[in-house]
């Protein structure tokens, strides 16, 4: 059964969760937690309309994208495990596979509504997680599809000779 969204009676909007992700400013593109328990989270976001939204590309937000509020969503979900009691803290995790991914629109920028981003855990041990995840608004699925996060991940060491160039760097073309 979904909780209601609150842990420990705070509410859990977009301060409570960019301080449990990583990703902040404009990157953290969730805005609330609706509902969840131990297998389900349900957050909303209203980002995807936002001229400055960090992931649009040539003024648009393709679809492609949702796996990324996904993703968000499962560090959500993963925060919100962890508040469980001791020995649950947190653990620093990195998607590695997002698969079976079905976009049925081609942008997320032109949807009026709010975005629903329902992540549902269907594995969990000390080293895995299997997620199937999909991005509505309202009734409509926008893009559904399955990922896997590998946890305990730290942050390469990528400094030295010739991996320092950005990825916009990489793509630019004259």
């Amino acid at each position: 059964m979904l909780n209601v969204a609150t842990l420990h009676g705070q509410q859990l909007d977009h301060d409570w969760i960019a301080g449990r992700i990583p990703h902040q400013g404009t990157m953290c593109l969730l805005d609330r937690v609706r509902a969840w328990d131990a297998g389900h989270v349900l957050c909303t976001a209203q980002s995807h309309r936002s001229p400055t939204n960090p992931l649009r590309q040539y003024g648009r937000l393709g679809a492609a994208c949702g796996i990324e509020y996904a993703a968000q969503a499962m560090a959500v979900h993963g925060a919100l495990r962890a508040s469980g009691g001791p020995g649950t803290g947190p653990h620093p995790g990195m998607l590695i596979s997002a698969r079976d991914v079905r976009c049925h629109v081609a942008r997320l920028d032109n949807i009026a509504m709010e975005l629903l981003v329902r992540a549902t855990c269907h594995a969990a041990d000390a080293d895995l997680l299997r997620y199937t995840f999909e991005l509505r608004a309202e009734e409509r699925v926008l893009i559904e599809g399955q990922a896997t996060v590998m946890l305990d991940v730290h942050a390469p060491n990528v400094d030295g000779p010739g991996l320092t160039a950005s990825i916009p760097d990489v793509w630019t073309t004259s």
